[in-house]
């Protein structure tokens, strides 16, 4: 439930014959949504809206419905002194309502979540972002009297999954049952056809650009660093300029680095948002999620700079930091800069304000140049742009036409990777009557196309093409890292020590290059290491010398460098497993099976180890056996797409083998398939 939740609820009050509703909210913002929809309907003719600052309830006709909206920290607070009620809300606990609405329901199921949306900004900012009030929330004990509750919320993720709420207690109206009913309306008047579709746009970086920003589980570009930002006001400046600069360029089509291949595919070549015509003429208001209040005003001063004449035709308004106020008062300077938003061009740059709870109509387009972690925050913020935008009266000679100026609005995301999962997650996560996760991936994205640029062309992606990505990442480079992970193997020093105390186990990786002083170095680490811990311990009791505390120091990195030094190696042999995978041609079954069964020589040969001996290591948990099992499943996935690319399914109907475990095809749909949002 997103656009028209309000509408909705005031429907379903109607035909419920509720008189006396009462809204509460830890958003106070939205309280423009609630009045708007009320008074400018003509369904709810004759309905009184009560709110702070507007209809006092004294002076309400009691005898016509009315709708009391207010925040859980106004309504629900209490005397300072006495810690009591509010005598000016004395009223809403004595009044027994027809139904009570729990509005923006998921900051209280969310807060932690709702955090990030507001990191980058000041304390207060980050207290609206948790929602005003919620300390005062206890749903068990709350002092108020009702026949009804209604919980509302743009993202119940976290409600839905928790089990808070049975099945039939639950009505999902998400974008795509809103787009669905858009294109399935019968005759004239459709109520949804100002609510636009939207368009996701991923684009991969050039080298150049994404290589001084690789982070994270998957080593992929990571726009936090690539936006940072230090310095205040017109001081700011982003770390890395000169490549901020040339993604400046290359998003008004102008890098130099893409011109060549944009002449060699002609009219195929990728739509830039500020460069191609399909899209520049309709992208003129644009919200810019930025990570932190340094890189908005960084933005700002890059733009204002002579070099980037182009972008001098767009008003720039900051809202971030303190200077720009909170909620209203940060909307004021967006809507003033736009006057008349269909002359005028505008560039909104944000890192968490106007995020939530505001709606801004001739914004058509959101750049995501943060990252983020749930797809609670990214749909928070990308669903800003789709609110529906008309204009009555158009030509001024017909006051009963009304003209749909935004037909499609556009998500534009530079780290396709984290875009494909968030889609994912969320497609996966809110269809809670599908159970098959490529079905509702692709229900999704029926409606909003995701089109991919991999810096050569743009394809539209389906469905499995996004499983796969937001499972594996892009390529088969990715994958492999994967066994490059820390992770996969133990050096702590029990496993060392069962390690050592095993003869035929040290014998074995011995015999491989690089090991050939393990029992010195495996001695060396655990003697030293228990040492340093001993004598930190004792020093707790008196004073240490100034040599004692350098002996200690370099006793501490001698041992832990020579145990990094072991888990590189043993890192640089479980490498070699992906390289085994691709020359055997028995990949169905377990891996364990393959190696113990069918190639125990090309093991040898690739590895270095005896199938008896990789088996021993395993059970001294030098290696990570579950870990491995993962690091498998995402391999095969990634190969039998390929094949299946190529119009090949040799492992159709077959079960899906692990490290040391083999699931059925069905048991895989429930295991992997349904839990894209934990890889």
């Amino acid at each position: 439930m997103r656009f028209g939740k309000t509408f909705a609820a005031y429907q379903l009050a109607k035909t419920m014959g509720w008189k006396k509703v009462l809204v509460l909210t830890f958003k106070p913002a939205v309280q423009s949504a609630w009045e708007d929809d009320l008074k400018l309907h003509l369904d709810f003719e004759g309905w009184q809206f009560i709110s702070p600052g507007g209809l006092a309830y004294e002076v309400a006709d009691k005898t016509k419905p009315i709708v009391c909206f207010g925040s859980f920290q106004d309504y629900l607070g209490k005397n300072k002194s006495t810690g009591g009620i509010k005598t000016k809300n004395e009223w809403v606990h004595t009044t027994n309502w027809d139904c009570v609405i729990l509005d923006e329901y998921h900051y209280g199921a969310w807060r932690e979540s709702a955090k990030e949306l507001f990191e980058a900004e000041e304390k207060q900012e980050i207290e609206f972002g948790e929602g005003i009030g919620i300390e005062a929330f206890d749903e068990e004990i709350m002092p108020i009297t009702t026949n009804a509750y209604l919980y509302l919320s743009g993202t119940p993720f976290r409600a839905i999954a928790s089990g808070e709420f049975i099945e039939e207690q639950i009505f999902n109206w998400t974008y795509s049952d809103e787009q669905r009913a858009k294109r399935d309306w019968q005759g004239n008047n459709n109520p949804y056809a100002a609510l636009p579709r939207m368009v996701l746009l991923t684009y991969q970086m050039p080298d150049d650009i994404q290589n001084i920003a690789m982070q994270g589980e998957f080593n992929e570009f990571d726009l936090n660093i690539f936006f940072s930002a230090k310095g205040n006001g017109e001081n700011a400046t982003f770390t890395y300029k000169n490549e901020v600069q040339k993604w400046l360029n290359l998003i008004r089509g102008a890098a130099f680095e893409t011109m060549l291949d944009n002449l060699k595919l002609g009219a195929k070549k990728p739509p830039m948002p500020f460069s191609d015509t399909r899209l520049l003429h309709v992208v003129s208001h644009t919200f810019w999620f930025l990570p932190s209040v340094a890189a908005c005003h960084a933005m700002r001063n890059l733009l204002a700079e002579r070099q980037n004449s182009f972008y001098h035709d767009y008003r720039i308004i900051v809202a971030a930091g303190i200077s720009a106020g909170i909620v209203a008062a940060a909307l004021l300077p967006v809507l003033e800069a736009m006057e008349n938003p269909l002359i005028t061009k505008t560039i909104t740059l944000s890192c968490g304000k106007l995020t939530t709870g505001v709606t801004v109509k001739p914004w058509t387009g959101i750049f995501m140049l943060r990252n983020s972690s749930t797809p609670e925050t990214y749909f928070q913020a990308a669903f800003r742009v789709q609110s529906p935008w008309t204009v009555n009266n158009p030509d001024s000679t017909s006051p009963n036409r009304e003209q749909i100026i935004k037909k499609e609005c556009y998500v534009f995301d530079f780290a396709p990777n984290r875009a494909l999962r968030q889609i994912a997650d969320y497609s996966c996560r809110l269809n809670v009557g599908e159970s098959n996760p490529e079905k509702k991936v692709e229900e999704f994205i029926s409606f909003l196309p995701v089109l991919a640029y991999d810096g050569s062309s743009m394809k539209q992606i389906d469905a499995a093409g996004i499983l796969d990505m937001a499972m594996s990442g892009t390529t088969a480079t990715l994958l492999a890292r994967r066994w490059e992970s820390a992770l996969l193997v133990n050096v702590d020093n029990g496993t060392l020590q069962r390690l050592m105390n095993n003869p035929e186990a040290m014998e074995a990786l011995t015999n491989i290059e690089g090991f050939r002083t393990l029992n010195q170095d495996i001695e060396t680490i655990i003697n030293k290491s228990e040492a340093v811990k001993k004598a930190k311990k004792e020093a707790n009791d008196k004073e240490v010398t100034q040599q004692e505390k350098k002996q200690l120091s370099d006793e501490e990195k001698e041992y832990k460098s020579k145990r990094k030094l072991i888990q590189e190696k043993l890192i640089k042999f479980a490498t070699r497993v992906p390289v085994f995978m691709y020359l055997t041609d028995y990949r169905e079954r377990t891996l364990k099976d393959v190696i113990t069964q069918l190639e125990p020589k090309l093991f040898k040969k690739v590895t270095g180890l005896t199938v008896k001996d990789f088996e021993l290591l395993v059970s001294l948990n030098v290696f990570n056996s579950a870990l491995m099992n993962d690091a498998v499943y995402k391999f095969k996935r990634y190969e039998d797409a390929s094949l299946s690319y190529m119009g090949i399914n040799k492992h159709e109907g077959e079960d899906i083998g692990l490290y040391e475990t083999v699931i059925t095809a069905s048991e895989h749909q429930v295991v992997f398939e349904n839990r894209p949002h934990e890889v």
